[in-house]
């Protein structure tokens, strides 16, 4: 028998999935624990309809991320250090206080998204980068000064 999985079952079938099942085991389990539906037309008809809405949704939000690395990129995050000698910077910028300052800038950004390539321990201009979405990447100037 033909399902397609509506939740996520591990080892057997992620949502949206079709797959050929034994006739019990779909009967018995799959429809009536709500894992699955039968594949007759009209369900396969939703899922089309559903995986159409998906992709449009991930387009969308893809452009977003698009435009917001247009403006973000734009964008130079200022950071008054104190020095020592040789004008060596006192510890360094971390990733909550970058986050902290994108978001002060209207950038809702998580700091798992914000990737530092070396520590930021020396006055000048720095580059990090900020992940906005799957494959689209900002790269923002840092500039450190006494």
């Amino acid at each position: 028998m033909q399902v397609i999985f509506i939740k996520d079952l591990k080892g057997t079938g992620k949502k949206g999935e079709i797959k050929e099942v034994k006739d019990g085991y779909a009967e018995n389990f799959l429809l009536k624990k709500g894992y699955a539906v039968v594949a007759n037309p009209i369900n396969l008809q939703k899922l089309e309809e559903e995986n159409k809405k998906k992709a449009s949704e991930e387009q969308e939000k893809k452009q977003q991320a698009v435009q917001q690395k247009e403006s973000l990129e734009k964008v130079i995050l200022t950071f008054k250090v104190k020095t020592g000698e040789k004008d060596k910077v006192f510890g360094s910028i971390s990733v909550k206080q970058l986050k902290d300052a994108l978001n002060d800038l209207g950038y809702t950004i998580e700091k798992s998204k914000i990737a530092i390539p070396q520590a930021l321990t020396s006055l000048g201009f720095h580059t990090i980068q900020v992940e906005l979405y799957k494959d689209v990447y900002a790269k923002v100037k840092v500039h450190l000064i006494k």
